[in-house]
């Protein structure tokens, strides 16, 4: 055993999960290839085709990941195509789609999670470059400040990810020591902001996304918070553990702070330089009996967690029946025995269920306060 940083459960080509059954462990890929209708659902195959359209991650974050965005469903198909008329490789570290989906992506933390998503308001990002005391970004200040912000936020990102590594070997720097001293001056406005900007030009000297982390809401989530992040949205965790869902897709465009393919040229087609504050990335959660639900408008995936406590203690109860699709459960506190038609089996904290859509209405009991996160295909 050893430290993982992704756990997947789902059917991804790339890394199915395998399920333990009578006959021995089966791969979830083939497992809905060889019934598709059964595993999935009529109303699923007739929406999405005949494979599994989400995809379920604990992602345990320790240290920062790498910038990044997603391309809308009509970008992942364009530039799949074009990639394939080129001949490169889908395996290839230089390719950027690796199939034709989509990735919007909902992360809901399971403690503490920190992290770098959407491009903040501009008046508040001028307030933080101001308060950063670096005259070499003033002209960057006056950029982004001369037009919309949608275009200045463009103009001033483009202008950063595509500068020579010789400019950016004197202004990072310089922007690590503003941020050195705008914490020993004991401000606290922009506390959180600059020591991120410090602990990712220590880890990725001279890089040009230290430089656009300055642009990006920094958020801090606690235990059931979310974000969701629709495609072109640049982002980047940076630590913390949670339960990320997403549609089925591996359609990833850095933009810095990794070691891996960046290609710029195509990140910047598919960025959304509309300024979003935290609130417009956090979904609307509602409670419906035992039920958290996270509302996002995705259409491959619904994300809820099903609460067992208080007085349902010890007594088995029925999950709300939402529609007729494939459920993936997964259980980040407590345990319960799970039951459907296909059988019943007990998850602790770590374990995942896979439930057909055959397998009818669940029904669950629990002799200690249980959480389990349910996935399924978006109503």
């Amino acid at each position: 055993m050893h430290p993982e940083a992704e756990l997947w459960f789902g059917a991804h080509p790339g890394d199915p999960a395998w399920l333990q059954t009578d006959d021995g462990e089966e791969s979830l890929l083939q497992v809905v290839a060889d019934d598709p209708e059964g595993q999935l659902g009529a109303t699923a195959v007739g929406r999405f085709g005949e494979a599994l359209p989400f995809l379920v991650k604990v992602l345990a974050a320790d240290e920062p990941l790498s910038l990044q965005a997603h391309p809308s469903q009509q970008q992942a198909q364009e530039g799949f195509d074009r990639e394939d008329r080129l001949e490169i490789p889908v395996s290839a570290p230089t390719r950027n789609y690796r199939d034709r989906s989509h990735k919007p992506e909902l992360l809901v933390a399971l403690g503490q999670f920190d992290a770098l998503a959407g491009f903040r308001p501009v008046a508040r990002t001028v307030e933080l470059m101001r308060a950063l005391a670096v005259s070499d970004l003033d002209p960057y200040i006056n950029l982004l400040s001369d037009q919309s912000d949608a275009d200045g936020l463009r103009a001033l990102f483009t202008t950063w990810i595509t500068a020579p590594q010789p400019d950016l070997d004197v202004l990072v720097p310089a922007v690590l020591d503003g941020a050195i001293n705008y914490i020993r001056s004991g401000e606290k406005t922009f506390a959180a902001e600059a020591k991120t900007v410090l602990e990712l030009g220590e880890r990725y000297p001279g890089d040009a996304g230290v430089l656009a982390a300055l642009l990006l809401n920094r958020i801090s989530l606690q235990t059931g918070d979310g974000i969701y992040l629709p495609a072109g949205n640049l982002h980047a965790y940076l630590h913390g553990v949670g339960v990320e869902v997403m549609a089925n897709s591996d359609n990833v465009l850095r933009g810095g702070l990794t070691p891996k393919h960046v290609d710029v040229p195509e990140l910047l087609r598919v960025l959304d330089f509309t300024p979003t504050p935290e609130d417009g990335l956090r979904p609307e959660i509602v409670r419906e009996g035992t039920e958290l639900i996270y509302r996002t408008p995705a259409p491959e995936f619904s994300v809820s967690v099903l609460c067992v406590d208080g007085d349902q203690l010890g007594h088995e109860i029925d999950a709300p029946s939402r529609h007729d699709g494939p459920q993936v459960l997964l259980c980040t506190e407590g345990a319960a025995v799970v039951q459907a038609k296909g059988g019943a089996v007990t998850l602790e904290r770590g374990a995942a269920a896979w439930v057909a859509a055959d397998d009818g209405q669940i029904r669950l009991t629990a002799e200690q306060p249980t959480k389990l996160f349910r996935v399924t295909v978006g109503i």
